[in-house]
């Protein structure tokens, strides 16, 4: 297959843990700075602005995974369909997914700008947001959704560096944007007093600029997987196979993080410190979250393309690599942060009260990170072999319906506000279990173990 400057990597052959790191820790680290984004405008907005302006932005943040979630979902089948063309050597294939993919992305972003702008009151609504937090919470989300064709653009082009082995540019992209957030985030607040605006405002032209230096690069490649504007176009076939793989995961993903806004009003209800409490938790939360997330994208891939080559043991066997990768990287990740719990918090907040909230969740939630291990490995194998929807259906029945049910019955049961704040606490954790328990059965109960199922549907 044309290389693109030895940057794509070709998963069907060599050391599989060495392929996981080489693919996983630039993933990682751009995963990181990509937090960034959230970390420094809750570091800037509890330091400089306050404990209510904190919990106001952070009451936003399922409100905007959810919508950017249905967005990712789309890159996911994208990415899918490209690692198998590419594992395939198909270079038509490739071209056709590539230019499918960036103009149904320019088609999504104006949909996304005009859903999320039209969404934003009714949602801190739902989600019993304080009156305390309301108008900064309206006035931040408004800015963000405004300005969010750059985040998807981003997100969709990167996912095409990725699906062919280049984890490396999308890393250098973010850490750029990621520095021009956290500059503009100081100049907009600190000099010019400009609030949470200020914040979203920085976030916003940042993302943009990750989103220019995409673009820039898929137009300067020479290979399959360059992008030409003469070629934009929807071929069906192609949108049909990126629907398959990725309008499951949209939806699983979008109403997830739909759940969360939900799980988000048991925690309201708790008080505006506890609202704080959980927006400084959250902020660590996604730092934890990246180790697993970036092996789990790299098992799609590597699944994706050796399923691709025809290679399902040496799929199986990557599998089992970045389970156990992710554990350790889990294990190691959940004791930091558990013995750093209370420094690690003061960074974002000074307020001792938002401090100690923020510690209990910690304390309560982070032993069973090790879980998602399981569940990120097994869902990303069975969409790098395009069997999306059996990993979605599983994810809403654990994150959506279990987990409203549960909280709800252990809420309306339980009248002790200290034991209530556990039983909210652990409202994510056991819907981990249960979701890494039913994608484990279906994992093993896949084409990958048995392919006669694959001969049969071809």
């Amino acid at each position: 297959m044309t290389r693109a400057r030895g940057r794509d990597a070709d998963m069907t052959q060599g050391n599989i843990l060495r392929q996981y790191i080489d693919f996983a820790l630039p993933l990682t680290v751009g995963l990181l700075f990509q937090q960034l984004y959230s970390a420094v405008d809750s570091i800037v907005v509890g330091n400089f602005v306050g404990e209510t302006a904190l919990g106001a932005v952070g009451s936003t943040g399922n409100i905007i995974n959810m919508l950017i979630g249905v967005c990712n979902g789309l890159s996911l089948g994208a990415g899918a369909v490209i690692s198998q063309a590419y594992g395939a050597k198909n270079h038509e294939r490739i071209s056709k997914a590539v230019h499918t993919t960036m103009l149904m992305t320019f088609l999504l972003c104006i949909v996304a700008t005009a859903v999320g702008v039209a969404i934003v009151k009714p949602s801190l609504q739902l989600m019993r947001t304080p009156d305390s937090m309301l108008a900064e919470a309206t006035e931040y989300l408004t800015i963000y959704f405004a300005g969010i064709a750059g985040l998807l653009i981003y997100n969709m082009g990167s996912a095409i560096l990725r699906a062919v082995g280049d984890s490396r540019r999308p890393l250098y992209f973010l850490v750029f944007s990621a520095v021009v957030n956290t500059v503009l985030d100081l100049l907009f607040v600190i000099c010019f007093h400009m609030g949470v605006a200020g914040v979203a405002y920085a976030t916003i032209i940042a993302q943009a600029a990750s989103a220019v230096l995409v673009l820039y690069v898929l137009t300067k490649e020479n290979a399959s997987f360059g992008l030409r504007w003469n070629k934009l176009h929807i071929d069906g076939r192609t949108m049909k196979e990126i629907l398959i793989i990725g309008l499951p995961a949209s939806i699983q993903q979008g109403l997830t993080s739909f759940s969360n806004v939900f799980v988000q009003a048991y925690i309201n209800d708790l008080g505006e410190l506890s609202a704080s409490g959980w927006a400084a938790y959250n902020r660590i939360d996604t730092f934890l979250m990246v180790p697993t997330t970036a092996i789990g994208q790299a098992s799609t891939t590597f699944v994706a393309q050796n399923w691709g080559a025809q290679q399902p043991e040496r799929a199986r066997k990557g599998v089992r690599t970045g389970i156990l990768l992710s554990l350790g990287c889990m294990g190691v990740c959940a004791v930091g942060v558990m013995l750093l719990a209370r420094p690690l918090l003061s960074i974002i907040s000074p307020s001792e009260a938002v401090i100690s909230f923020g510690a209990r969740f910690l304390y309560i939630i982070t032993p069973f990170y090790l879980v998602i291990s399981f569940n990120q490995m097994y869902a990303g194998a069975l969409r790098g072999i395009g069997e999306s929807v059996v990993p979605t259906v599983i994810m809403l029945f654990s994150f959506v319906v279990f987990r409203q049910i549960y909280l709800y019955l252990a809420t309306t049961m339980i009248a002790d506000e200290q034991l209530r704040f556990v039983i909210v606490a652990l409202a994510y954790p056991v819907g981990w279990m249960l979701c890494s328990a039913l994608e484990a059965i279906a994992y093993h109960r896949s084409r990958l173990f048995h392919p006669a199922l694959k001969k049969a549907e071809a």
